[in-house]
């Protein structure tokens, strides 16, 4: 190799590493700019707010644990973080929602959202921590009205004790630090949520991928038990996977459902195209799973 190509290989490798430097400054400051501005503990665990200087809050439940809720204050169309845009393709399942469920509010980022495209909508969320939802209307803009209402109550409980048939759509979300709560995953949770299901409905369910959740193939295997239909979307830039169950037939190829949602993003004027996450990540839930077991009551902490 000539002396001048050396050089030129030897000043390309530091401009590398002073790039790579630069990169994880900036990703230092970043995460220093964070500023906690509330910090508590209930009696399920810790729950920390933090808000950089854009004006995004975020919810977590441990320090430097996995953010729950991203809210960019002041607009309800922003949803930061990509589970939360991926589940509302499940929308493109049902038609327009007259009665909506999620469980798990969190920083109420789902429901605000909701409320904002299906204003005639009632949209219930429940949340077992009072305090979770105190720190939602605190800091994270959460409002009750009319028609929606938060309810401090475990969300099994919620479910089972609801009229057949009461919900259109109801989104999954609950997550402790960790994972979601065993008894939010079995093959009884869900036979209640169907059953709280109109025929024409759909559940979203949020769950942890594999490569973060030993019982991912059970989780999956128990929806596939329960439910008709079952498709599942990949959150391509995270560790989530969106499961949309269906208790009908309703069997549609990648691109019939990315039409589905496209069509639905235009409709309601979203920000992002829904097709797009479809795209990306949808995945044929009957070739996915590799085994696992139905999750029940006396077996889901194993």
């Amino acid at each position: 190799m000539e002396r001048g190509s050396r050089l030129s290989l030897v000043n390309r490798r530091l401009f590398l590493n002073l790039g790579l430097s630069a990169f994880a400054a900036l990703f230092v400051l970043a995460c220093a700019a964070q500023t906690v501005i509330y910090e508590t503990t209930s009696r399920f665990g810790a729950i920390i707010v933090t808000e950089s200087p854009d004006g995004l809050r975020t919810l977590m439940f441990e320090r430097d644990g996995a953010r729950q809720s991203a809210v960019k204050m002041g607009d309800p169309d922003h949803l930061e973080l990509p589970y939360a845009r991926v589940a509302m393709a499940g929308l493109a399942l049902c038609e327009e929602p007259r009665r909506i469920l999620v469980v798990g509010l969190g920083g109420g980022t789902l429901p605000t959202f909701l409320r904002r495209h299906y204003p005639t909508a009632t949209i219930d969320a429940v949340d077992i921590d009072p305090k979770v939802v105190d720190v939602a209307k605190r800091f994270f803009g959460f409002r009750e009205d009319e028609r929606m209402r938060a309810y401090v109550e475990d969300g099994r409980r919620f479910i089972e004790r609801v009229a057949q048939g009461t919900y259109d759509v109801i989104f999954l979300d609950a997550f402790g630090t960790e994972a979601v709560p065993s008894h939010l995953t079995t093959q009884e949770f869900l036979r209640a949520v169907r059953r709280a299901l109109n025929p024409r409905g759909v559940a979203v369910g949020n769950v942890w991928k594999r490569s973060s959740n030993r019982l991912y193939d059970s989780m999956v295997r128990t929806y596939r038990e329960v439910f008709e239909e079952l498709h599942l979307v990949d959150v391509v830039q995270d560790v989530n996977m969106m499961v949309f169950a269906l208790p009908r037939r309703q069997a549609l190829s990648r691109n019939e459902l990315a039409e589905l949602a496209s069509k639905l993003s235009a409709a309601k004027q979203f920000r992002f195209d829904l097709g797009e996450f479809v795209h990306q990540g949808y995945v044929l839930a009957q070739d996915h799973f590799r085994g696992g077991q139905v999750l029940r009551d006396r077996n889901s902490n194993q």
